[in-house]
C-alpha cells in the first residue's frame, strides 16, 4: 500500500515547497533518535527523512500525486523511462526505493543551521590531569576562515590556578571532549589534550584562546576553546593584583609590648618580622616585604610585596588585680 507522505509531515496535499521544509524540520527534530528515546522514534525519523525525500523533489512529487494514490495496476517495466532511479510502480502504485540513512537526510538539510543548540550544550567537558607538559599553544586543524561558513560559539572554561603556580609560572595539560557532526549526521565525541601555558604574574581573568579546537556542526567552522585564568583560593594568601595579603594573629600582649612573626612565602624561607618594646601594634596596622610578592604580568623582573595585617586576640575576661593596673598605667 502506498504510504502517504502528506500525513506523514502532517501538511495538506497543496502545501508549498516553505511549507514542506517546515514540516521535515519540526518531525526531523521531534523524532531525531538522539533526542527522542521512544521505541519507535527512529522508524518514525526514517519515515520522516523519506517522505521530504520525495515531497522535496518536484519530479518525485510530481509522479508521487499523480499515480502514488492510484491503484494502477501496471508494472514498472512499462513505465521505465517515467521514473528516476528508486522509483517504480508496482500492483500497488507508486513506490519509492529510499535509500534509508535518515540521518543524511538531516544533515544535508541542518547543514546551514544550528538546530540543536540545547542538544549540544555541556558537551565540552573539561577535566585537569596530574602531568605537567612543556609550552605548546593548540592550533585548529582547519585553515582560514571561510565567509561561506557561521562560526560555533566560543566554548569558554574556568582554569583555578594556585598562587604557587603563579608565582612561577607551569605548564597544565588539559583534555577536551569535542562534539563533531560528521556527514552523515552522526554525532561523535573526541578527546584531545591541549598544553595550556600560565606564565608568571598572570591575573585572574586572563584568557588563553585555542582556535577552531571546540565543538563542530556540520558545515560550521569548529568553536574557539578559550580558558579564563581563575585564582585558586589559598590557605594563607589573599591576592591583591601582583601582592600578597597575610594576616598574623598576635596577642594583646604582643600588640603592646613586641611582637616577634615569622611571615610565609611562597618561594623562599619565611621573613622575620619583629617590632621593638613600645611600638604598638594597632589592628589597622600593616607591614609591607617589598619584592616578595607576585611577578608583574608585564615584567617578571617586579614583583610585588607581601603586605601583613594584624588580628590581635584580646583575653576573654581579665582580674580585678590586672584591671586597677593597667587602670593606673594606661593613659586615658
Amino acid at each position: 500500500m502506498t504510504k502517504d507522505y502528506y500525513k506523514v509531515l502532517g501538511i495538506q496535499r497543496n502545501a508549498s515547497d516553505d511549507q514542506i521544509r517546515k514540516a521535515y524540520r519540526k518531525q526531523a527534530l521531534r523524532y531525531h533518535p538522539d533526542k527522542n528515546k521512544h521505541a519507535h522514534a527512529e522508524e518514525r525519523f526514517k519515515e520522516v527523512a523519506e517522505a521530504y525525500e520525495v515531497l522535496s523533489d518536484k519530479k518525485k512529487r510530481q509522479l508521487y500525486d499523480t499515480q502514488g494514490q492510484q491503484d494502477t495496476r501496471r508494472s514498472s517495466a512499462d513505465h521505465s523511462s517515467d521514473f528516476d532511479e528508486g522509483m517504480a510502480f508496482g500492483s500497488g502504485g507508486f513506490s519509492y526505493h529510499f535509500h534509508g540513512d535518515p540521518r543524511a537526510t538531516f544533515a544535508q538539510f541542518f547543514g546551514s543551521s544550528d538546530p540543536f543548540t540545547s542538544f549540544f550544550e555541556d558537551i565540552g567537558r573539561l577535566f585537569e590531569t596530574d602531568e605537567d607538559f612543556s609550552l605548546g599553544r593548540g592550533v585548529g586543524a582547519a585553515g582560514l576562515r571561510s565567509a561561506q561558513l557561521s562560526p560555533e560559539p566560543t566554548i569558554e572554561h574556568e582554569l583555578y590556578v594556585a598562587l604557587e603556580d603563579i608565582a612561577n609560572g607551569c605548564n597544565k595539560r588539559m583534555k577536551i571532549s569535542r562534539a563533531m557532526v560528521l556527514s552523515s549526521g552522526e554525532l561523535i565525541r573526541k578527546d584531545k589534550i591541549l598544553d595550556v601555558e600560565i606564565r608568571p604574574g598572570w591575573k585572574s581573568g586572563t584568557r588563553i584562546t585555542f582556535p577552531k579546537e571546540g565543538d563542530q556542526l556540520l558545515n560550521h567552522e569548529p568553536a574557539d576553546v578559550v580558558f579564563i585564568i581563575r585564582d585558586k583560593p589559598h590557605s594563607i594568601f589573599r591576592r591583591d593584583g601582583s601582592d600578597l595579603l597575610y594576616t598574623a594573629e598576635i596577642s594583646l600582649k604582643d600588640a603592646l609590648c613586641g611582637a616577634h612573626v615569622m611571615v610565609p612565602t611562597l618561594q623562599s624561607g619565611p621573613l622575620e618580622l619583629c617590632t621593638k618594646a613600645g611600638e604598638v601594634i594597632k589592628p589597622d596596622s600593616t607591614r609591607r616585604f617589598a619584592g616578595h610578592g607576585l611577578p608583574h604580568p608585564r615584567d617578571n623582573t617586579r614583583r610585588g610585596a607581601i603586605i601583613v595585617s594584624f588580628s590581635i586576640k584580646f583575653p576573654d575576661t581579665i582580674s580585678k588585680h590586672i584591671a586597677s593596673s593597667l587602670a593606673i598605667l594606661m593613659p586615658n
